[in-house]
C-alpha cells in the first residue's frame, strides 16, 4: 500500500495534534523554575482591591432570589442580605441601584408593580440593618430583562430576583 505524500502530511498532523492535547501544563508551586525563588504570582488567584465592584460581586454577591409571585425575603436571600449591609456600610462612599425583576408570566404592568416590591423589600431589610438609605435608589424592570432566557421552572427562578448595583 503507497501512502500519499499529503496523507503522510495529514498523518503527521494529527499525530502531532493529538501529542498537543495530551501535553499537560506543571502546576504553579510558587517557585520559579530557573532561580527556585518564591513566586509572587500564581495562575490560579485573581484578586480585586477591596471596596470596588468587582469585589462586592465576587466576595460579597449582588442577588437575591424570590419565589413565584412573591416579595418576601426568604431566609437565604436575608443572609445574603445581611453580607450585603455588613460590607455596604464598611464602604459608606457607595451609592446604589437595587434593581427588581421577574420572570415572563403575567402582563407588563404586573411584573413591573412586582419587581418594585421585590427592590423595596432588600431596600427596607438593607435599611433595618444600617445602610442609610439616602444612598438607596430602587428601579423595576419587570419582566423586561432576563438573566436566563427560557420557558421553563429553571430560568424563571433566575429571572426573579433583586440585584444589587454600585454607582
Amino acid at each position: 500500500m503507497r501512502f500519499s505524500i499529503a496523507s503522510k502530511f495529514v498523518a503527521g498532523f494529527a499525530g502531532l495534534l493529538l501529542l498537543a492535547a495530551c501535553e499537560s501544563t506543571p502546576e504553579a508551586t510558587g517557585e520559579t523554575a530557573s532561580t527556585g525563588e518564591a513566586s509572587t504570582q500564581t495562575a490560579a488567584t485573581t484578586t480585586v482591591e477591596p471596596g470596588t465592584e468587582p469585589d462586592f460581586v465576587q466576595n460579597v454577591g449582588d442577588r437575591v432570589f424570590f419565589d413565584f409571585d412573591k416579595y418576601d425575603l426568604k431566609p437565604e436571600a436575608q443572609a445574603q442580605l445581611d453580607q450585603q449591609a455588613a460590607w455596604l456600610k464598611t464602604y459608606p462612599q457607595h451609592t446604589f441601584v437595587i434593581e427588581g425583576h421577574a420572570d415572563e408570566r403575567g402582563t407588563r404592568e404586573y411584573n413591573l408593580a412586582l419587581g418594585e416590591r421585590r427592590a423595596n423589600s432588600v431596600k427596607n431589610y438593607l435599611v433595618a440593618l444600617g445602610v442609610d438609605p439616602n444612598r438607596i435608589q430602587v428601579i423595576s424592570y419587570g419582566k423586561e430583562r432576563p438573566e436566563v432566557l427560557g420557558s421553563n421552572e429553571a430560568a424563571w427562578a433566575q429571572n426573579r430576583r433583586a440585584v444589587t448595583n454600585l454607582n
